[in-house]
């Protein structure tokens, strides 16, 4: 049997998509929570990255028990790997300190599809073509895995850090004529709110490590609010790319933020960058009947 690494999608703006990689964070921000993210990845590259993943999750208390469930949703688009992820997420929320600890877990089925177009560029005579290599589907395959993660992940109104892990069980993907299998990665991310002496104005560091034993990533970020509508930083992710953040939410709660990553490795010289787009809104459900304000003829 023969066996490779699948590299989980990248993104730059992951202080704001936790819910991608840490099921412990289901839950996390005491409201019900929709998000989006859309990342297109060295733009003008042929069969470059494309990612979508959407999340929603909210925060219960079945039987006074501090929880959290969310449903998730990944489509991955790389060259002929067309992928589709489905997962549900439960997270148990333990008061600790002056925060919380999530311990939780995801379910899901990953569907891995490979669309049979192969192309070998002229002039190019010694590659093996799909007709002389066995291991090489002939025609389109589609293969669906169970896959589960697990994560810790602990916040306060300032902090909040957590580690984790997908592809726990590390699922086979059976084709018809190979067996790959989807690599267990493990991730530890962390940040911090520094209140400046100006209340307007705060630092929001954090950093993201991920590795599937064979290859790492490393992100180190900074970015600047101001009033808690709008942000604006940089991260970095060293032999890769040095990315660009901005961000504003609306009165109305809505959340917009945007990314450019300015590609630093050698691929950079075959495309244009990194786009990503995130969008998210939080809101409450609260069945309180809100105070009540009447006039008295007395005190007009």
């Amino acid at each position: 049997m023969i066996s490779y690494s699948q590299q989980d999608p990248q993104f730059s703006q992951y202080m704001f998509n936790m819910a991608a990689f840490n099921p412990g964070y289901t839950g996390s921000h005491d409201k019900i929570c929709i998000s989006g993210v859309n990342r297109q990845q060295w733009v003008g590259f042929d069969g470059a990255p494309s990612y979508s993943f959407f999340n929603a999750n909210a925060a219960i208390k079945p039987f006074g028990f501090s929880s959290g469930v969310g449903l998730s949703i990944l489509s991955d688009n790389l060259a002929f790997n067309k992928d589709l992820a489905i997962s549900a997420a439960y997270a148990a929320r333990v008061s600790i300190g002056p925060g919380t600890l999530g311990i939780g877990v995801n379910l899901g089925l990953y569907n891995k599809a490979l669309e049979a177009t192969w192309y070998i560029p002229d002039g190019i005579e010694d590659m093996v073509g799909p007709d002389q290599d066995p291991s090489i589907p002939k025609e389109s395959e589609s293969t669906i895995a169970f896959d589960m993660g697990f994560g810790l992940f602990y916040n306060t109104d300032n902090l909040y850090f957590g580690i984790s892990t997908t592809h726990l069980t590390q699922p086979q993907i059976k084709y018809e004529l190979a067996t790959p299998y989807l690599a267990r990665h493990y991730y530890a991310v962390a940040g911090y709110r520094f209140q400046l002496p100006n209340p307007l104005f705060e630092i929001m560091p954090s950093a993201i490590f991920k590795t599937d034993g064979k290859s790492n990533s490393f992100d180190v970020s900074g970015l600047v609010r101001y009033n808690k509508r709008f942000w604006g930083g940089v991260s970095y992710r060293p032999g890769d790319a040095l990315s660009g953040i901005i961000g504003f939410e609306l009165f109305n709660g809505l959340r917009v933020g945007y990314s450019y990553d300015f590609t630093t490795s050698s691929i950079g010289k075959y495309s244009d960058g990194s786009h990503e787009f995130t969008l998210g809104y939080c809101f409450s459900l609260s069945t309180e009947k809100s105070p009540q304000k009447y006039r008295s003829i007395r005190f007009l």
